[in-house]
């Protein structure tokens, strides 16, 4: 498996990893599909500043994390929000963690100290859109809960919840390097 830097050429494939969380699944809580062309300009948009990494698995791709902007305010430069989608047969294997370490790295470089992930769970197990896969995933990863929000999502006719997850990426010094956008280097 290769972890290469994301380009607008590849948002339908991403789109194909993508759409059966929205169509399927509580994991996201987007309703409507989105357009290829949507998701070119996402791609764009991410890039200007940040990563957006793909796994490729036998000439196919298999996995996409990338990180955003937490808050616009200029104090939060030195966090990110992530995200991260696997193909849905191929969960389990390892891509996940290797599409997070390597998106760690490079903002750690970027002089980013920490990363939080907005997660999706149910208010009971079991759930037939929700499971509470990606908040283990994440504790997995040294992801710890630092908020949460009781029923604020509404999908499928039932309320979910949804909890923040983070994690220092780098040591805090005091007097931290400025933010570097990202140059698209791996």
């Amino acid at each position: 498996m290769t972890i290469r830097v994301a380009t607008p050429e590849d948002a339908e494939d991403i789109l194909a990893v993508y759409a059966p969380y929205i169509l399927n699944t509580a994991i996201t809580f987007e309703y409507e599909v989105p357009t290829a062309e949507e998701f070119r300009e996402r791609i764009v948009h991410t890039l200007a500043k940040y990563p957006y990494l793909v796994a490729i698995e036998d000439g196919r791709l298999v996995g996409y994390a990338y990180a955003g902007v937490l808050k616009a305010r200029k104090a939060y430069e030195h966090a990110v929000e992530v995200s991260i989608y696997v193909k849905g047969d191929e969960r389990g294997h390892g891509i996940g963690r290797m599409l997070y370490a390597k998106l760690e790295e490079l903002l750690a470089k970027q002089n980013i100290y920490a990363a939080y992930a907005c997660i999706a769970v149910p208010l009971q197990e079991p759930d037939p859109y929700l499971t509470n896969d990606s908040e283990r995933f994440h504790e997995r990863l040294g992801y710890k809960t630092v908020g949460r929000f009781d029923s604020c999502a509404y999908k499928f006719g039932r309320w979910y919840s949804m909890i923040w997850m983070g994690k220092e990426i780098r040591e805090k010094v005091p007097h931290p390097d400025a933010f570097t956008p990202f140059n698209g280097q791996l």
